[in-house]
C-alpha cells in the first residue's frame, strides 16, 4: 500500500510537538539565567519570563486537545544548540562583565526562534481553520515579541554598557 503523502496538518501536529519540547527546555534553563545574571533587571526578566513560559505550555497543550492529539515533545535541534551556547556563555564569562550581555544574546534567540515557531503555527493554524488554537497561539506570539523588546531594552540601557566600561 502506498504511504499517504503528509499534509499541512502533519506538519502542524510536528511542529507543535517541536516547539512544545522547546519550550518545557526553556522553562528548565531560565532558572539558571537567572542566577547567572549579573544585574536585577536581568534577573527579573529571566524570572517573569519563567512563569508565562508555564503558561505558554498549558496554551500549547490546549492546542494539542484541540487537534485531539496528546500532548508530546519532539526533540528540537535548534532550541538545543541555543541553550548550550547559552550554558557556554554562562560558563566562559561567569564573573565577567560581558556575562550578561550574552546571556541577553542567547535569550533573545530563543525569543527570535519563538516568534518564528509560533507565526508559522498561528498562520497554519488559521489554514486550517483551528480558530481557537489561532487565538491560543496568537496570545504567545504577542507575549514572545513584549519578552524580545523587554531584553533589547534592558541591553541598550543597561547591560552593554555595562560590558564596555568594566
Amino acid at each position: 500500500m502506498a504511504k499517504q503523502p503528509k499534509m499541512l496538518e502533519d506538519l502542524f501536529h510536528d511542529t507543535l510537538k517541536d516547539i512544545y519540547f522547546a519550550e518545557k527546555k526553556i522553562l528548565a534553563t531560565l532558572p539558571k539565567m537567572q542566577k547567572a545574571a549579573q544585574t536585577e533587571e536581568l534577573k527579573a526578566a529571566f524570572e517573569k519570563h519563567h512563569g508565562e513560559t508555564e503558561v505558554q505550555i498549558e496554551r500549547l497543550e490546549k492546542v494539542f486537545a484541540i487537534i485531539d492529539k496528546k500532548p508530546a515533545g519532539k526533540t528540537c535541534a535548534a532550541i538545543v544548540g541555543i541553550t548550550d551556547e547559552g550554558a557556554e556563555i554562562m560558563d566562559e564569562y561567569k564573573g565577567s562583565p560581558a556575562l550578561d550581555a550574552g546571556l541577553l544574546a542567547a535569550a533573545q534567540a530563543v525569543e527570535h526562534y519563538e516568534i518564528s515557531r509560533y507565526g508559522t503555527l498561528k498562520a497554519w493554524a488559521e489554514e486550517l481553520g483551528l480558530k481557537d488554537a489561532v487565538k491560543l497561539l496568537d496570545q504567545t506570539l504577542e507575549e514572545e515579541k513584549t519578552t524580545d523588546a523587554t531584553l533589547s531594552g534592558i541591553a541598550e540601557s543597561v547591560v552593554n554598557q555595562q560590558a564596555e566600561a568594566a
